[in-house]
């Protein structure tokens, strides 16, 4: 097997401490070393997310398991949840949130553009749930977060930084986020498999007594993420993923090592120097002007060149994996990334090198 890296250069995203740590020998999952270790991955997510809230944890899922446990923990049937929906996860929110009772109210937007605050303002007098992603991961666009925290009045703001946490800020007290679910594979730079989430205790105490997922029941998890005075009394939930969780408290040691400020400084270059470059080639860019991501860059295919193609000539030729778009822009859109370790002007150099190479390849 060789090794890739969906959406940019390199052998993966990974941060090296992350792939050290998902490597040594494994823990048990009520081994005291691994709750030290499960309390500093949480100390590194409150610290990441930028929030004080006490449970904010590692969920044993996917950035999707994340989604999920956000709605099914706070929709209650009947609630009038408004969902911006500008690309393929805001279009997920809307089904996970029907999935779990809500009455879901969409606010469209055309893609390749960000959620207006004003517009989710008035598509609803008085909705239970507030619902948009951070960094839509289908189209490369950030969305004013902050913007709809003021407009959120009693509403609980529910938010999907599963490709913003670790790449630009996320600082969910300070925007008036209540409930915020991402996901380990992006810029935070470890395997995919854990889905950080964080909650606030207002949206807590408004949470479903007895919601339909048993595994996702964050009222059980309470004691398993330390809120208990000593770990010895914590209360056993499931098999915790022990290597995944280790890797995720290393990679955040090293990121916070670094400083927040130097990751987001780095990929904020890494994106500058791929744009300028992707321009340079003659090629256009499919997000907004001035919401663009800079950790994942959506670039419109030429009209002469075969996306499959390129993307096949990529993969075999240079072991560099990009996305294609989704929907009606799967054929149309590219979806590259420079995320994590990878988020380097050297990397960003590399993978324009590398695309050059492949869309000369087949237009010849």
């Amino acid at each position: 097997m060789r090794d890739r890296h969906l959406y940019g250069p390199g052998p993966s995203n990974q941060y090296p401490e992350a792939a050290a740590a998902f490597a040594a020998p494994l823990l048990g999952h009520l081994d005291p070393e691994f709750l030290d270790i499960m309390d500093s991955a949480c100390d590194g997510l409150k610290t990441v997310f930028a929030t004080d809230n006490r449970r904010t944890l590692p969920l044993s899922a996917t950035g999707s398991g994340g989604m999920e446990a956000a709605f099914v923990n706070t929709v209650h049937d009947g609630d009038v949840v408004v969902v911006g929906v500008n690309g393929l996860f805001g279009e997920r929110m809307c089904d996970v949130a029907a999935r779990c009772g809500a009455t879901v109210v969409r606010v469209d937007h055309e893609w390749g553009t960000p959620i207006d605050p004003e517009r989710m303002k008035k598509a609803h007098s008085n909705p239970a749930i507030i619902a948009a992603v951070h960094a839509e991961t289908s189209t490369g666009v950030e969305s004013d977060i902050a913007a709809l925290g003021e407009i959120k009045g009693d509403a609980l703001l529910l938010v999907d930084m599963v490709t913003s946490i670790g790449g630009i800020p996320t600082p969910c007290d300070a925007w008036g986020v209540d409930v915020a679910y991402a996901g380990s594979q992006k810029c935070l730079g470890v395997a995919p498999g854990l889905a950080p989430f964080t909650i606030n205790d207002r949206a807590f105490a408004r949470r479903v007594e007895h919601p339909r997922s048993w595994y996702l029941d964050l009222g059980l998890l309470g004691g398993y993420v330390g809120e208990a005075s000593h770990k010895q009394q914590r209360t056993y939930h499931h098999t915790a993923p022990t290597s995944m969780v280790s890797s995720l408290s290393a990679a955040l040691r090293a990121i916070l090592a670094e400083g927040l400020e130097n990751v987001y400084a780095r990929h904020a270059e890494a994106g500058r120097i791929f744009t300028e470059g992707v321009r340079e080639m003659g090629l256009q860019l499919f997000a907004a002007d001035g919401h663009r991501l800079p950790e994942l860059t959506t670039v419109k295919v030429p009209a002469d060149v075969d996306s499959a193609a390129v993307r096949r000539y990529l993969l075999d030729v240079h072991n560099v994996e990009i996305g294609g778009g989704v929907g009606k822009y799967a054929a149309t859109v590219w979806r590259i990334g420079l995320m994590g370790h990878n988020a380097r002007p050297d990397r960003a150099l590399q993978l324009l090198a590398a695309l050059k190479d492949a869309i000369d390849h087949v237009r010849r």
